[in-house]
């Protein structure tokens, strides 16, 4: 029976070669956005695992310790992460990624950052990392390649005193840092992605399933069994997944590459990061196939195949209201989440993933109802025939209508969820800086007591084009109630940050980046403090506060000079705009993945709508005829296909819209006390075009109409 149902499958007519080609392309797509998902989970692991070889953990064996410390600069808003690292013996570990540990005054550099020095004047960023280039620091202890990496040698005194110094005996042998959570949200993406292709290889194999059903019950009448019958249809299935698998495989090692530059998460990938593990490959290669063979036969589950023929299909049972309990008991555990946040980042997920997960396997399960009750509004309302006939048969077989765009439903909800809480948290957390230039405030407080700053640094720092002040903030002796508070004359305040109370000549401000820019404004009145000009000059330096005109050069330079300066300080990051555009750049990396599931999951949708289509209209062929041959113009019957699946998706997508805000809304408000933002216009802009070319692969299926319903077909067979 297997040689039987491949000769089928192969060389069963025009009709069979048709279903043959279109299971092989939902496989391949499928496959190939499987193999993807798995590649990419596969490389964001790598990723985790060079991060923690930059992070090593202090430790004591044999080996000669190594003196080492991380330290993060920023130009431009970009992150620089420098590794400062002395050895102290022969015996001493190597930093992964280069062949000998960097003496003092020499440095290893990452490819994008030897451009980035390459490309800009040494006074703005050469001047910071001074000594002899050694070579590139390799792929190993990269975690992108965009990645700004800088190894830095020095003395074990001179590493001793940086910030986060520790002696490791060893280098690269860190556990990977825990991906779990996102493996959690690749996984999320994953279904709101695969559920479409599902869904498309599901409808595909359901494909002339009234023609194939008449095909088995004549093999039937000569004998065959229905175990036979389920092995040629399963064999059937499974050759086109074979042949669909295969070229998902080519599919995903042709376009492997550019998927690896794509930064999904923030920074792109190694393409050899992108790799397949054997599990993988087999679970693929094997599980598709297997997997197609099941959809065929679960395809066929309603229908009992006689030798007389195909038994007559039943008006299947109305869904009932009670469908929508899962989705109203994720709504109540978000709602509840509210008022009984769990303190912990374990009772959190425990709380805000089954909510979330109850929202959504709620509305794929409450979905037949929600079709079921609009086609009888539909038809309750209809003032044409073809709005009417359209809503009766949804009405009657509402699991039918609903399954095609399930998927869309779920990818639109998955979506709508994360880029509200994106969006959200961007907006709150200040606009998404494209630079560090868009504030000119360059600040650096010491960590150490008693620091000196000479006179001549702060003619320096003035004398750099661009730059309006360099104040000194020092200690305050007095401690207050408002935080950590610094005191400078009156003299020395710039004018943009304010002005001195009446009568004052000390003043307190505040010392923290953060808080400068909370505070300082030209209509700031700053409190007197209570000290004397003599007593401030006998203070220490706290931190130091440089005016500039806001421009990229007056900034870095400002920076330049005051990590020269003040070497064994932590100085970025310094400059509003620093962490938030590093954060934002990683948040926009996972709000483009969002818009990728929008118009992949949207174009699956439009797929398994067409071959939905496609696939009733092959078995209402003869109906639709009688219709003609009794009045009913082409037109009218185009209207009843096109509202049979366009007004499902398009109520479908509102209601997954709607609810994924909701449900972001709720996390946003639980978790962190924001309000939800709307999403931008752009995310809209995604959605309706998706949802137009959804309707235009609809449209391109119904000229079939006017072909398969001639009179000939109403003839009696």
């Amino acid at each position: 029976m297997i040689r039987f149902g491949l000769r089928l499958a192969v060389a069963g007519g025009r009709e069979a070669l048709t279903r043959l080609i279109v299971i092989a392309a939902a496989v391949a797509v499928g496959s190939g956005l499987l193999l993807t998902t798995l590649a990419g989970v596969n490389a964001v692991n790598s990723q985790l695992t060079r991060y923690a070889s930059m992070y090593p953990s202090a430790s004591a064996g044999d080996a000669d310790p190594l003196w080492w410390s991380n330290r993060q600069d920023y130009f431009h808003g970009k992150q620089i992460i420098r590794i400062d690292v002395a050895a102290t013996g022969s015996t001493a570990p190597t930093p992964v990624g280069v062949p000998t540990t960097p003496g003092p005054g020499e440095y290893y550099a990452s490819p994008a950052f030897r451009e980035l020095l390459a490309g800009h004047p040494a006074d703005q960023l050469g001047d910071r990392y001074p000594g002899r280039d050694l070579g590139t620091v390799g792929p190993a202890a990269l975690t992108s390649p965009d990645t700004l990496l800088v190894i830095a040698g020095g003395t074990a005194d001179q590493v001793a005193k940086l910030p986060n110094a520790q002696q490791v005996t060893s280098v690269g042998d860190t556990p990977a840092l825990p991906e779990a959570t996102v493996n959690l949200i690749l996984g999320v993406v994953a279904g709101g992605l695969l559920f479409p292709v599902l869904i498309f290889i599901g409808t595909a194999t359901r494909l002339s399933a009234a023609r194939r059903e008449q095909r088995f019950a004549a093999m039937r009448l000569v004998g065959a069994t229905p175990r036979q019958i389920s092995t040629v249809a399963a064999v059937e299935a499974a050759a086109a997944a074979v042949a669909g698998t295969a070229v998902g495989f080519g599919l995903f090692y042709a376009l492997r590459d550019p998927l690896a530059g794509i930064p999904f998460t923030g920074m792109p990938f190694f393409p050899s990061d992108m790799s397949l593990g054997v599990l993988d490959a087999l679970l693929v290669a094997l599980g598709v196939p297997a997997g197609a063979a099941v959809a065929a036969q679960v395809s066929l589950r309603r229908v009992r195949i006689s030798p007389l023929g195909v038994t007559r299909r039943v008006t299947p049972r109305a869904p009932r209201a009670y469908r929508l309990i899962p989705m109203a008991l994720g709504l109540a555990v978000l709602f509840l989440a509210i008022g009984f946040r769990p303190e912990t980042s374990d009772g959190q997920a425990a709380v805000f993933l089954p909510g979330l997960l109850l929202v959504m396997v709620g509305l794929v399960f409450a979905g037949p109802w929600l079709t079921m009750v609009g086609a009888r509004v539909m038809a309750r309302y209809a003032n044409r025939p073809a709005t009417l006939i359209a809503a009766r048969r949804l009405a009657d077989n509402p699991k039918g209508g609903f399954r095609a765009i399930s998927g869309i439903m779920l990818a639109l909800f998955v979506t709508s969820v994360s880029v509200g809480v994106i969006t959200t948290i961007v907006a709150n957390r200040g606009p998404a800086p494209t630079g560090s230039t868009d504030a000119g405030t360059v600040t650096t407080v010491f960590d150490e007591e008693g620091t000196s700053v000479p006179d001549t640094l702060l003619a320096e720092l003035r004398a750099i084009p661009g730059v309006r002040s360099a104040t000194a903030i020092r200690e305050n002796p007095v401690v207050t109630d408002s935080g950590e508070v610094g005191v400078i004359a009156c003299a020395d305040l710039p004018g943009e940050y304010g002005r001195c109370a009446d009568g004052a000549g000390v003043i307190e401000v505040p010392m923290g980046l953060s808080r400068w820019r909370e505070s300082a404004s030209s209509a700031t009145v700053w409190p007197a403090a209570s000290l004397t000009l003599d007593e401030l000059q006998r203070l220490p330096v706290g931190a130091m506060v440089v005016g500039t005109d806001g421009s990229a050069a007056a900034v870095e330079r400002t920076r330049t000079v005051l990590e020269v300066a003040f070497p064994t300080f932590w100085v970025g990051p310094n400059v509003p705009g620093d962490f938030e555009s590093d954060f934002a750049n990683t948040l926009r990396g996972w709000e483009q993945l969002a818009n990728v599931v929008i118009i992949a999951s949207l174009a699956l949708g439009g797929c398994s709508l067409a071959v939905s289509v496609i696939g009733g209209l092959t078995e209402r062929r003869r109906p639709f005829s009688l219709l003609r041959l009794s009045g009913a113009p082409v037109r009218v019957l185009r209207r009843v296909v096109a509202l049979e699946s366009a007004v499902p998706m398009l109520a479908v997508a509102a209601v997954a819209i709607g609810m994924g805000l909701l449900a972001a809304h709720l996390f946003l408000r639980a978790q962190m006390g924001y309000t939800l933002v709307a999403p931008h216009p752009g995310f809209y802009v995604i959605v309706v075009v998706g949802l137009a070319a959804c309707l235009g692969v609809i449209a391109s299926t119904l000229p079939l109409l006017d072909r398969i319903t001639g009179p000939e077909t109403a003839r009696s067979e």
